[in-house]
C-alpha cells in the first residue's frame, strides 16, 4: 500500500492550503518552499500551471499517489454525467475519507491509519483497505480499541459538522446517498483537473 512519507509542511506551503489538517502547527503557509524564496511570484500563472496545481492539491489532500489518482480519473471519464462530479464522488467515498468526514479521526492521515490498523468495520466486517469504496446504505463503525486512543476519543466526543450525504449516531455512521461536489467543504476546481487529463 503506497503512500507519501516525506515532509508534509512543504506540500501544504507549495499549494498554499493546509492539506493535512495541522492548523496552528503549520507555519509559513504563505511562503513557498525552497531556499531561494517565492519563485515566479511576479509572473502570471499559465492555464497549464493552474490545472497542475489543482490536480496536485486534490491528489495530496486525499492521500492518493499519481497512478491511483489517474485510475480514478479514467473511471470518471467512462461514466455518464459530469466527469468532475464523478471524480470527486469516487474520492469522497474512499473509506479513509468517510472515517474522516464522520469525525472519527482528526485528519485524513489519522483516518487512513485507523483503517489500515483494522480499527474500522463496514457492515460489521473489518476492512483494512483505505481505498475501499463505500456504497449507499453501508454503515461504518469503530472497534473498542480505537476508542482507547486519546486523539480518536477526543475527536468522537466533539461536535463535528457531518456532511449531508452521511449520517452518524454515536460511533456508527452510514452513507445515505452518493456525495456531490456541493457537499465538499474544501475549495476544489474539479473542472481544472478534468481539463488537465483531457490534453
Amino acid at each position: 500500500m503506497a503512500r507519501y512519507t516525506g515532509p508534509k509542511d512543504r506540500l501544504s506551503r507549495r499549494e498554499g492550503f493546509d492539506l493535512f489538517g495541522k492548523g496552528a502547527k503549520l507555519t509559513r503557509l504563505g511562503v513557498s518552499p525552497g531556499v531561494h524564496g517565492p519563485k515566479g511570484a511576479s509572473f502570471r500563472q499559465s492555464q497549464y500551471s493552474r490545472q497542475l496545481r489543482e490536480k496536485q492539491k486534490v491528489k495530496r489532500l486525499y492521500g492518493v499517489l499519481e497512478k491511483q489518482f489517474r485510475k480514478y480519473v479514467e473511471e470518471s471519464f467512462k461514466t455518464k454525467g459530469n466527469t468532475g462530479d464523478k471524480l470527486m464522488s469516487l474520492l469522497e467515498r474512499r473509506l479513509d475519507n468517510v472515517v474522516y468526514r464522520l469525525g472519527f479521526a482528526p485528519t485524513r492521515p489519522a483516518a487512513r491509519q485507523l483503517v489500515s490498523h483494522k480499527h474500522v468495520t463496514v457492515n460489521g466486517k473489518k476492512i483494512n483497505i483505505p481505498s475501499y469504496r463505500l456504497k449507499k446504505g453501508e454503515s461504518v463503525s469503530l472497534d473498542a480499541k480505537a476508542l482507547e486512543i486519546p486523539a480518536i476519543k477526543k475527536s468522537t466526543e466533539g461536535d463535528q459538522k457531518i456532511p449531508k450525504w452521511l449520517r452518524r449516531k454515536a460511533i456508527i455512521g452510514e452513507m445515505t446517498r452518493e456525495p456531490v461536489i456541493d457537499d465538499i467543504s474544501e475549495s476544489i476546481s474539479a473542472q481544472d483537473i478534468v481539463e488537465f487529463y483531457s490534453r
